[in-house]
């Protein structure tokens, strides 16, 4: 399963935009564990909403309650060295690439220090370059926390990653990649590419408004993805989300 966009505090009672972070986050994964138990989960980046080493002991702390392992990378609210540190191994770790089965899982890292904007760093591509040549015979997914494709909002789209073809140019010479997934955008988004899914997801907290040309907050409920990852490098994926909006959305506000 992947889940995205946690901005977790500090403080378990932190918020964003009205809405408790920590406790958004409990209500999705237990609506996960609910209907599966997964193989491992994909944590997409902007786990922390302050960049506080002890923001990061709390998430790790509920996400090695799963009991599986979790693949943390890091989205422009995290503060990479930090999330680095706390999360150096064990079940709930920051990792650039793992294996299972006979799938391959590549974990970039898009985020520019000290903006919300997106790149793909020489070293990132390299490592992309290194992985993908050295398992031609693993089927791979590749995540990320910023869209590499525009996603259709105007305003979220000017924080995608900013140098694609580079990325692309890549993907396109290895046909072992399946899928792309991040994170970022706070919505459900699926596309094909090639014979690539293209694939973004719910925040576990609030959601911005699809094809929305400025900021604007949705009143879908906070969810996750589940993915199937099939031999044959087959994908089968949805979305699901708890019953209801948290109470306490601030659904007018223009921005955070």
């Amino acid at each position: 399963m992947q889940i995205t966009d946690t901005h977790l505090h500090a403080d378990t009672e932190g918020t964003l935009l009205g809405l408790n972070t920590y406790q958004s986050l409990r209500l999705v994964t237990a609506e996960a564990l609910s209907s599966h138990v997964p193989d491992l989960v994909l944590a997409t980046g902007d786990l922390v909403h302050d960049g506080s080493p002890a923001a990061y002991r709390l998430i790790k702390s509920h996400l090695k309650e799963l009991g599986v392992p979790v693949y943390c990378l890091a989205g422009n609210h995290d503060e990479a060295q930090s999330l680095r540190k706390t999360l150096p191994g064990g079940l709930v770790r920051y990792s650039d690439h793992a294996f299972s089965g006979n799938w391959q899982f590549i974990f970039l890292d898009s985020t520019i220090p000290g903006s919300e904007a997106g790149h793909l760093r020489e070293e990132q591509l390299e490592l992309l370059e290194a992985h993908l040549s050295k398992a031609p015979d693993q089927h791979t997914l590749v995540c990320m926390h910023h869209q590499p494709v525009p996603v259709g909002s105007e305003w979220l789209d000017t924080m995608a990653v900013d140098n694609p073809g580079d990325f692309f140019t890549i993907i396109d010479r290895h046909p072992q990649v399946r899928g792309i997934l991040w994170g970022h955008v706070h919505q459900e988004y699926e596309r094909q590419r090639n014979n690539v899914r293209l694939m973004a997801s719910p925040s576990t907290c609030i959601q911005f408004k699809p094809l929305s040309s400025r900021f604007a907050v949705d009143e879908c409920p906070p969810g996750y993805r589940w993915l199937r990852l099939h031999p044959d490098g087959r994908i089968e994926t949805g979305i699901r989300r708890i019953q209801e909006i948290p109470v306490g959305v601030e659904v007018s506000s223009c921005g955070y």
